[in-house]
């Protein structure tokens, strides 16, 4: 699949540089901006716009749009078309995303970089359609069978929306693994001010290809032209033999499925590959952490009402804290024992009823405590309602 990304083109198509627009419209920004070739989804309120944004905006920069019937069948035609050689992504909501986890645990085992735009909303099942929450978030690490890891930002803002999916798209291309940007149905409906970034701004990850001989070339092993377990991407159309498979399968591609050690030594590179880097990888924002005594740790739409909960507490004398996972997968399990260390409570505003805090209780010290502070139901949390449980354990 032929692209040429075209900056001057790109930003003539996105338009003024300050904008004020929807959290949904940036993911498609961001991915347009990233180089974004290829969209395949099907719409599923609350991310429907990101998708009617790739539709209007996608062929204007010479990239194809499709709307496929279904969600797995989305993501069968954006990992096919990583595999022609485009940066491909889709979206999705509650019920889609769980629909496509047979093909992400197929990307996964395929190292087929890709882009999930997932505007999550409550459920189970059709929940709440057009009401945000952040019901997928272990989903996104665990939804699919047998062992891997996960890469997954989580957009606090709607310029998040546009950087942190262009960073999906690096870290997608970097380490050869599907990334995902959990929005949710806050965040991608609410409108805000956001600067589209100039092409100096921007570092763009590109996808390693395969140069060496092709009789000599190895697909699924240790990069043959640089130091990292990520192998090098012989596309197709370019002339390598690769066998590409979601069964356990050896170096070149064969499938190896009664073979143990091949399959152990697969899975444990697929896994490490990025666990190795957990700490480079490791994105957080620390506000009024100084001094803190007690500290709310948050990621996504629930960080708002923390951080106005954060200042009502200082104005009050209550020394307290917030620290927002960037990055929620790989878990940046040191930042977060470290902090459990300093701190004596953490609290943990989710819109569920609770995921994240408990990976936060697994890697916190023993004699801090951990406290989950939840909202169900399609409503964010109220910075008064969360400056309770500060004033509560001051």
């Amino acid at each position: 699949m032929k692209y040429e990304r075209d900056p001057e083109r790109i930003r003539r198509v996105l338009g003024d540089k300050v904008q004020f627009i929807q959290g949904d419209l940036a993911l498609t920004y961001g991915g347009i901006l990233a180089g974004c070739s290829f969209f395949g989804g099907y719409p599923i309120t609350p991310a429907s716009e990101v998708a009617e944004g790739m539709a209007r905006l996608l062929p204007r920069v010479k990239g194809t749009f499709i709307q496929m019937e279904d969600e797995i069948g989305s993501i069968a035609a954006v990992i096919g078309a990583a595999w022609s050689g485009a940066k491909a992504m889709t979206a999705t909501s509650g019920p889609g995303f769980s629909l496509m986890m047979e093909n992400y645990g197929y990307a996964i085992m395929t190292e087929t970089p890709c882009v999930i735009a997932n505007v999550q909303r409550t459920g189970p099942s059709t929940g709440q359609p057009t009401l945000g929450a952040q019901g997928d978030m272990m989903q996104v690490r665990w939804g699919s069978h047998g062992d891997m890891e996960a890469l997954a930002l989580a957009p606090s803002t709607v310029q998040e929306c546009i950087d942190m999916t262009i960073e999906a798209f690096n870290l997608s291309e970097k380490y050869r693994h599907p990334a995902c940007v959990m929005a949710d149905g806050e965040i991608g409906h609410l409108r805000e001010k956001v600067v589209i970034p100039d092409e100096e701004e921007m570092t763009l990850v590109e996808r390693v290809p395969a140069t060496i001989e092709k009789e000599k070339f190895i697909p699924f092993t240790n990069s043959q032209t640089r130091d990292s377990k990520v192998p090098d991407f012989p596309t197709f159309g370019t002339g390598y033999r690769t066998y590409v498979t979601g069964l356990t399968h050896n170096k070149k591609g064969f499938p190896a499925t009664d073979k143990q050690k091949d399959h152990e030594e697969l899975i444990t590179r697929i896994v490490t590959k990025i666990s190795d880097d957990r700490e480079r990888l490791t994105s957080i924002e620390e506000i009024e952490m100084d001094d803190a005594e007690i500290a709310f740790v948050t990621y996504g739409a629930s960080a708002r009402p923390a951080e106005s909960a954060v200042a009502m507490a200082r104005k009050n004398g209550i020394r307290a804290g917030m620290l927002r996972l960037k990055l929620v997968w790989p878990f940046p399990r040191r930042a977060v024992n470290e902090l459990s260390k300093k701190v004596n409570t953490i609290i943990v505003p989710e819109m569920n009823l609770g995921q994240i805090v408990h990976p936060i209780r697994e890697y916190s010290d023993a004699g801090c405590d951990v406290i989950r502070a939840s909202k169900v139901g399609g409503e964010m949390h109220l910075p008064h309602e969360l400056y309770r449980y500060l004033e509560e354990k001051k």
